[in-house]
């Protein structure tokens, strides 16, 4: 059985609600097909992911990140930034099967660490993430059992909050809000330019992000 920093920890009940966040990443070279091809996309993806990261280490909620990646190039760069690892175990399943089979394991792992912790599922491709967008988030989670953050277009979802003790079930693909609505996730009330809704898929999508403000590992490639 792995052991993670913090097992067995349980927050103080006076303290203020405070969060693990689990963030999958894929960190290989078919990440991100949907930007084009080349060397250059896979390097986005990276930057994505550390952007994400990084935000998430700095936010005043959070009390951990685990991040879930087979990558240990990656995974040791996200380390760096202060995230825990998790290896992804080798699977047959692909795409969203995959994506959420790690998420899985991320969650596992956390209530390993943080039996008592209220748990967040991010995806890794958010790289104008704002600190003030994710504080207003957590605040806003913290009154609801499960809640979820849409993505810009409505359809899909970026982000699943769980209250402690409450069971998460991720199903991110396609029309993933619809499936999380349906497990009871209260879809929170952002405005459709919070940074916690604009996940990068597309080369439009990285341009309304850039809108917002990108992350440094992501403006460095730009």
């Amino acid at each position: 059985m792995e052991e993670y920093p913090g097992a067995g920890h349980e927050a103080s009940p006076s303290a203020a609600p405070s969060w693990v966040v689990v963030v999958p990443v894929k960190g290989s070279a078919e990440a991100k097909s949907r930007l084009g091809a080349g060397l250059e996309r896979a390097a986005l993806a990276d930057a994505f992911a550390l952007d994400t990261v990084a935000a998430l280490v700095e936010a005043s909620a959070v009390e951990q990140v685990f991040v879930v990646t087979a990558s240990a190039r990656l995974g040791a760069l996200l380390a760096g930034l202060g995230a825990v690892i998790v290896s992804e175990t080798p699977s047959a399943e692909t795409g969203h099967a995959r994506l959420n089979a790690a998420i899985l394991r991320g969650l596992a792992a956390t209530r390993l660490a943080y039996p008592r912790a209220n748990l967040a599922v991010m995806t890794g491709d958010l790289p104008a993430l704002r600190p003030a967008d994710l504080e207003k988030a957590f605040a806003l989670a913290a009154v609801h059992s499960r809640s979820m953050v849409a993505d810009a277009d409505g359809v899909g979802t970026t982000t699943l909050f769980a209250r402690a003790g409450v069971t998460v079930t991720p199903r991110f693909g396609l029309g993933s809000r619809a499936a999380h609505e349906a497990d009871g996730h209260a879809v929170l009330d952002l405005s459709p330019t919070s940074s916690l809704r604009r996940d990068v898929d597309t080369a439009a999508d990285l341009d309304a992000a850039r809108l917002i403000g990108l992350g440094p590992h992501t403006s460095a490639l730009l």
